[in-house]
């Protein structure tokens, strides 16, 4: 029986022919990830090791983007003690403010992360890389730890989904749109373990950053990790990025999968989840009349540049409904100053949003859009469990950055279709 694109890269990695579903490993590690919330956690725990140094100063990468810039003392302290171990380490890849993005936006613009790479990060949406035909995931911090002293870890080989991605979708309908729509059609444990692998023709309609924005959520259907296949666009953007040497994989075509999905993108349409899980989805012409507080346009699942440029479209010449707190957070320093040149920045400041330095804050609760009780938010970001933005009783709507725009403009979720007319 022939393998996945998964399971084709862990089995390089850990020095086999071939590896099986269920079967355990030890494999080598091309890098391994931490940001300023588990990275303290794991460098106690290497220093209770009593190792000498780490693997590899180079195939570390420490990201300071939760509560950075800092926010109080304490996360001022987790800061200081990455900070100290990254200069005592010499870790080549420690990015501070100034310096610092969103780290699963940050990583492949740096061009630290390619195809056929094996990669953990102690961040759960570590799966974004898999956008380039890297097979990525999330580990704890104790993970992390062993995966920074030995430049090894353990994993057991995830079966397969396949997703065959057909059609072209139109206008409005970006990648968030398109994994909302996989999460609510299998649910948040739908893909428990296993590999989610994208496929089909309708993948050379979606661009890099779609590609990044799908990867990245399949953590919400409890996937292991996401993986695209590796085409010209995929080269294009590794060549422009990176100066790393990668590998290429395909399934085999008698590769096993546990379950096929075909989906038509041209039948979908703009996607919102409902509180308080992923996969409570609705169609734009489900949703009804949701009156919001905030919208939040920006994190490591759309912060990136096209995520802005459909924003800035929708928002140009307009303005934000009177009430509306609207939060614009670039996901890196370089998407920052682009968006600066195009004059995107201008069209959300114009438009009564605000724009902030790059950070997660507001997606995890932690700053720069933290909601009280009652309040409601449309946010592009990945997660809207209970208390995920705040207060217990505030309610997280999921969406693209299209309907996040359009609702900042309304005060109510609302389709891009319904702010724009014919101007599409």
């Amino acid at each position: 029986m022939g393998m996945t694109m998964t399971q084709k890269i862990l089995a390089a990695h850990a020095g086999l022919s071939e590896v099986k579903a269920g079967q355990l490993i030890e494999a080598d590690l091309d890098l391994v990830l931490g940001n300023d919330i588990t990275s303290p956690v794991a460098i106690h725990e290497i220093e209770k090791m009593k190792v000498d140094g780490v693997f590899h100063k180079d195939k570390i990468a420490l990201v300071m983007d939760h509560f950075a810039p800092n926010k109080d003392i304490k996360s001022a302290q987790h800061c200081k003690c990455v900070r100290e171990f990254a200069c005592k380490n010499e870790i080549s890849n420690y990015f501070d403010v100034g310096e610092m993005g969103i780290e699963h936006a940050l990583l492949p613009e740096k061009g630290l992360t390619v195809a056929g790479d094996v990669i953990i990060g102690a961040d759960s949406h570590t799966c974004t890389y898999g956008a380039l035909g890297a097979f990525s995931t999330g580990v704890g911090s104790t993970d992390m730890a062993a995966g920074m002293a030995t430049g090894k870890a353990w994993f057991k080989v995830p079966s397969a989904i396949k997703f065959e991605l057909v059609g072209k979708p139109s206008k409005w309908v970006s990648g968030k749109d398109i994994i909302l729509h996989i999460i609510g059609m299998i649910g948040v444990d739908g893909a428990l373990y296993k590999s989610m692998e994208f496929t089909g023709p309708g993948v050379a309609y979606l661009s890099m950053d779609d590609r990044f924005t799908i990867a990245n959520m399949a953590i919400e259907a409890g996937g292991k990790n996401g993986i695209f296949p590796v085409d010209q666009l995929t080269i294009d953007y590794m060549k422009e990025h990176s100066k790393r040497p990668f590998v290429t994989y395909e399934a085999d075509a008698d590769a096993e999968y546990d379950e096929t999905y075909t989906i038509d993108l041209s039948t979908l349409k703009s996607t919102v989840a409902f509180p308080h899980l992923p996969e409570n989805t609705r169609t734009i012409d489900e949703v009804g009349e949701v009156k919001i507080d905030q919208v939040v346009i920006g994190s490591c699942t759309n912060g990136r540049m096209d995520d802005l440029r459909v924003a800035a479209e929708i928002l140009k010449g307009k303005k934000c409904a009177k009430g509306i707190r609207v939060i614009v957070i670039p996901a890196t320093q370089k998407i920052y100053l682009q968006a600066m040149e195009e004059g995107l920045l201008k069209t959300f400041i114009e438009a009564g949003a605000i724009v902030s330095t790059p950070t997660c804050g507001p997606c995890l609760g932690g700053y720069m859009g933290v909601m009280a009780e009652g309040e409601r938010c449309v946010s592009t970001t990945n997660r809207n469990f209970v208390g995920r933005m705040g207060h217990v009783e505030s309610e997280v709507y999921l969406a693209s950055p299209a309907v996040a725009a359009a609702s900042a403009i309304t005060g109510k979720i609302s389709g891009p279709e319904e702010v724009m007319g014919g101007n599409q």
